[in-house]
């Protein structure tokens, strides 16, 4: 897969919100094809128990087959590198249904040699099932070693197209305590700042600077309106594209806070007519309603416009 089209799949798939759904469970598989979400993320790895995995991949398959996901983005989470379980995942999966799977999601990515061997195994899967389209791939990172490694992880191939903060297992490989998977509690109270702001933002930058999307993790507390609000508007000013979700409940305050307000886009809009305007009359910056614009003004203008339009189209 070529880096040119790596990027025109960044660009062009929504990811406001990715619901996670067990594999194990075909009822909520069928709500969840139909949910509000821009991604479908059929688990094969924690929502589901050791003894249920094997079996989970044919609902897995069933679904790729048989229900319409619509414009949503077909995710399948394999389990992760280290067990047993996550070559059968990608073989056994890809072999029967990959031409109706887009993206493949790699938990606890620690090094880029996590991501080359998935990229290597889906090579000569897809080789072997004569699949045109590549399917391409999401790393999350939830350990110390991802973390430290990013860097290298979002560089490692074209397949990769976004990356994932798993807030969980992360707070478990730096021993962080933490009550619940995402939310903010009496230990972050304790701590004068932004508990996750070092991997948040080292996540954000990784992607941006590889033109790959970037996802924040779930927030467990599915009935925590308020703290799902806070969490949402944390990442969104950080720069994350969105957030996955754990329930159907979530969706719809998630897919509003990653999309721009009407008035952002009204903004937007009007910062770069006026570039425009300075521009032709041979300036460089203009003021507008006691702001200076420039250049960098109408970049991150435009990215507000960017994702507006791809939401609209």
């Amino acid at each position: 897969m070529q880096s040119h089209d790596r990027m025109k799949n960044t660009q062009s798939r929504l990811e406001r919100t990715t619901l996670f759904v067990p594999a194990s469970s075909w009822p909520m598989i069928e709500k969840a094809a139909a949910s509000a979400a821009d991604a479908i993320c059929l688990d094969l790895e924690d929502s589901v128990t050791a003894t249920e995995k094997a079996g989970s991949r044919a609902n897995v398959i069933r679904a790729l087959e048989e229900l319409d996901f619509g414009r949503r983005t077909r995710m399948v989470r394999i389990n992760a590198l280290d067990g047993p379980y996550a070559y059968r995942d990608i073989i056994e999966v890809v072999e029967a249904a990959g031409k109706h799977l887009d993206m493949v999601m790699i938990p606890k990515v620690e090094l880029p040699g996590d991501i080359d061997f998935v990229d290597r195994l889906l090579t000569q899967v897809e080789a072997h099932c004569r699949l045109e389209q590549p399917i391409t791939l999401e790393a999350q990172i939830e350990t110390a070693a991802g973390f430290l490694a990013l860097a290298a992880i979002a560089a490692s191939s074209p397949r990769l197209e976004s990356l994932a903060f798993g807030p969980g297992d992360y707070a478990a490989s730096l021993q962080m305590p933490a009550s619940s998977i995402g939310e903010t509690g009496e230990h972050d109270a304790a701590y004068p700042g932004h508990r996750w702001h070092a991997v948040m933002h080292a996540i954000v930058a990784a992607a941006r600077a590889h033109g790959l999307r970037c996802v924040d993790g779930p927030y467990a507390a599915y009935r925590d309106d308020a703290g799902l609000d806070r969490a949402c508007r944390i990442s969104r000013a950080m720069g994350f594209d969105g957030k996955q979700c754990i329930h159907p409940g979530q969706l719809a305050p998630a897919n509003t806070f990653f999309s721009p307000s009407a008035a952002e886009v009204a903004h937007a809009e009007e910062v770069v007519r006026a570039y425009q305007t300075a521009a032709s009359q041979k300036h460089g910056a203009v003021s507008l309603n006691g702001r200076m614009v420039d250049a960098a003004s109408v970049r991150i203008a435009q990215t507000i416009i960017n994702k507006h339009r791809l939401i609209q189209s």
